[in-house]
């Protein structure tokens, strides 16, 4: 089996599901190649693994450069020859779309729809143009059933099947709190939330910053991190008002995550839109209580294991906070259900080898022989 992977994101959670997949068929025994930018930590991680990576410039929104890209990545394709092209996020599954048009199986992974983060005329254009690709798609893979219920909801009528993320459950694993605070600077002793992810909009960390005055009001010792950077970092430090309490940390991106999730006693995911979050489950692996608004994959992913509120609500969000960070105990339950669930649905080797099946049936025997 010869096998591209395309993505445009190089970083976050796309990234990371892309390098999941490639390393574990490579695994099987399969020619995989990563098609990214060439800048990232994606391309840098895959080639230290022994992926192979072809560099593609591509940036990460639509634009009068689109028709170009895809361009490039046909002939990047050409002289790849896969038996599968699997695209993955809205850049790729455009460019790549355009690049193939049926002409070899292909598998588009939307990681969440673009039309469900855009408004007005370039969400009706998003959408139609998800209705039109999908003569050009034999497979959907989306990560959650809230994803797939809003495609059909859009009109896209390609076959397609739920492949819910998954996450590594021997390295994120629970491990001792006070130890984790103390490596990572933070106070032993206090009732702590975090916020791991991208600074960015759709990551709606404004929003958790404009629930904290309630947390504090009604846990003045409570404290905050936010382990990420992104572009609206800057913006929401220097103009939030909450954003320079002393309760309020922002140590930046980090390449630990587990740590974090460790240190704290309830993560929060304030999101605006998801596909499935890798974030919740890297956090309920670490057997930590879980809160977040009720956008797609959450309900699915969390369940018993903390609580998921209404979108946008920031007080119920900061009830929700509170009642965790108050009481260590729900907290502690809540965390244990979470490692739990990860163990038993949403663990790595589960995904991969969804996905590998699900790509094998793609391909006509006489093609691999």
């Amino acid at each position: 089996m010869k096998l591209v992977h395309v993505s445009q994101p190089v970083t976050a959670g796309v990234a990371a599901v892309v390098l999941e997949l490639a390393v574990a068929q490579r695994d099987r025994g399969w020619s995989v190649t990563i098609v990214c930018p060439p800048s990232g930590r994606l391309a840098g991680r895959a080639r230290d693994l022994g992926i192979e990576v072809r560099g593609w410039t591509a940036r990460r929104a639509p634009g009068p450069g689109s028709l170009a890209e895809a361009v490039r990545l046909r002939r990047l394709l050409a002289d790849l020859d896969p038996d599968v092209v699997h695209l993955h996020s809205s850049k790729a599954g455009l460019a790549g779309r355009l690049a193939v048009r049926g002409g070899r199986p292909t598998v588009f992974q939307p990681h969440l729809w673009s039309f469900e983060t855009a408004s007005g005329p370039l969400r009706r254009a998003s959408a139609a143009w998800e209705r039109f690709a999908s003569r050009w798609t034999d497979l959907v893979v989306c990560v959650s059933d809230d994803e797939l219920t809003a495609g059909r909801a859009a009109g896209v009528t390609a076959e397609a099947e739920v492949v819910c993320n998954g996450v590594d459950t021997s390295r994120f694993v629970p491990g001792d709190r006070t130890a984790a605070r103390r490596r990572l600077g933070l106070p032993e002793h206090a009732p702590i939330a975090v916020c791991l992810g991208r600074l960015a909009e759709l990551k709606g960390q404004d929003q958790l910053l404009s629930a904290w005055p309630e947390v504090l009001r009604r846990l003045p010792g409570a404290q905050l991190v936010f382990a990420g950077d992104g572009p609206m970092g800057p913006v929401w430090r220097e103009r939030h008002p909450v954003a320079g309490h002393a309760s309020v940390h922002w140590p930046g991106h980090t390449d630990a995550p587990s740590a974090w999730y460790t240190a704290a006693d309830v993560v929060v995911l304030p999101s605006r839109a998801e596909g499935m979050a890798l974030v919740p489950l890297e956090a309920m692996a670490c057997a930590r209580a879980v809160v977040a608004f009720d956008v797609g994959g959450m309900r699915q992913s969390i369940a018993d294991a903390g609580a998921v509120v209404p979108a946008g609500d920031v007080g119920l969000l900061a009830g929700a906070v509170v009642a965790r960070l108050a009481d260590p105990g729900l907290a502690r339950r809540e965390g244990e259900r979470g490692r739990r669930r990860v163990e038993l649905s949403f663990e790595r080797g589960r995904m991969t080898d969804q996905i590998a099946a699900l790509v094998d049936k793609l391909t006509p025997s006489e093609r691999l022989s």
